[in-house]
């Protein structure tokens, strides 16, 4: 019956997926994603770009839930999956790993055996934008792709925004919180029905680099996270409003 299920769950994902590779709605992103792909870097001179918007990743039972910013131009935009294939996502997949939300520690292309276990991993813009920004037209214009992978998940108890950009875009997913909370890292937001929003820094070399994320605090957020996914999750959470 198990197998079943899952079947009849990727059965309903495979039209979304379809639907966000075939994305043309942002002038703008399809010029700079396919442009890259056709130029790439020397480094990946022999590689064959996605050069298409990129699609979430992951268990779709999971209960965790990740959003990130949007794929890397030479990352994501060339392995055609969420954080695989640059920096950013040798920072997180080995955090995954630690904490056993993935069975290994790298992410290097599509088809190098990454399994996520009871987790999912979306971004909220589907094409790499240039210099990494996307505009706000555009996060609207995918928002409606986050709110439909949202109610497929039907399992999920925590979302995990990595960064300040996933977290607003993530509020405009749920109904309005008052007081609105405030962005800050390993925070966590309580939404009802044991579901909780959870905050990090996001893993970009920017802040990796600067050491305002460090592994140990990526690993903290982490183990809150699979504190909040445990059978007596903590009564008085950390809140940062």
């Amino acid at each position: 019956m198990r197998k079943r299920s899952e079947a009849l769950e990727l059965s309903d994902w495979a039209p979304l997926q379809a639907e966000i590779v075939r994305c043309r709605r942002c002038p703008r992103l399809v010029a700079w994603r396919e442009g890259v792909a056709q130029q790439k870097v020397a480094r990946f001179c022999d590689q064959l770009y996605w050069g298409r918007p990129v699609p979430g990743f992951g268990d779709v039972q999971a209960r965790l839930w990740m959003i990130g910013l949007a794929p890397a131009a030479h990352g994501g935009n060339r392995t055609g999956r969420v954080f695989t294939g640059d920096p950013s996502g040798d920072w997180l997949f080995r955090a995954l790993y630690r904490a056993g939300f993935a069975n290994q520690p790298t992410s290097i292309h599509r088809e190098d055996g990454l399994q996520l276990r009871d987790c999912y991993i979306s971004a909220v813009v589907r094409c790499a934008p240039p210099q990494n920004r996307p505009t706000a037209a555009e996060a609207e214009a995918c928002l409606g792709y986050l709110r439909r992978e949202l109610e497929l998940l039907t399992q999920v108890r925590v979302i995990l925004a990595l960064g300040h950009f996933a977290f607003r875009y993530t509020l405009a997913l749920l109904p309005p919180l008052r007081p609105r909370p405030r962005f800050g890292h390993n925070c966590v937001i309580p939404l009802g029905e044991g579901r909780y929003l959870l905050t990090s820094y996001h893993p970009s070399r920017r802040n990796t680099a600067t050491k305002r994320l460090t592994e140990a605090m990526l690993d903290a957020v982490f183990e809150r996270a699979q504190q909040l996914l445990s059978p007596s999750p903590p009564s008085t959470p950390l809140i940062e409003f």
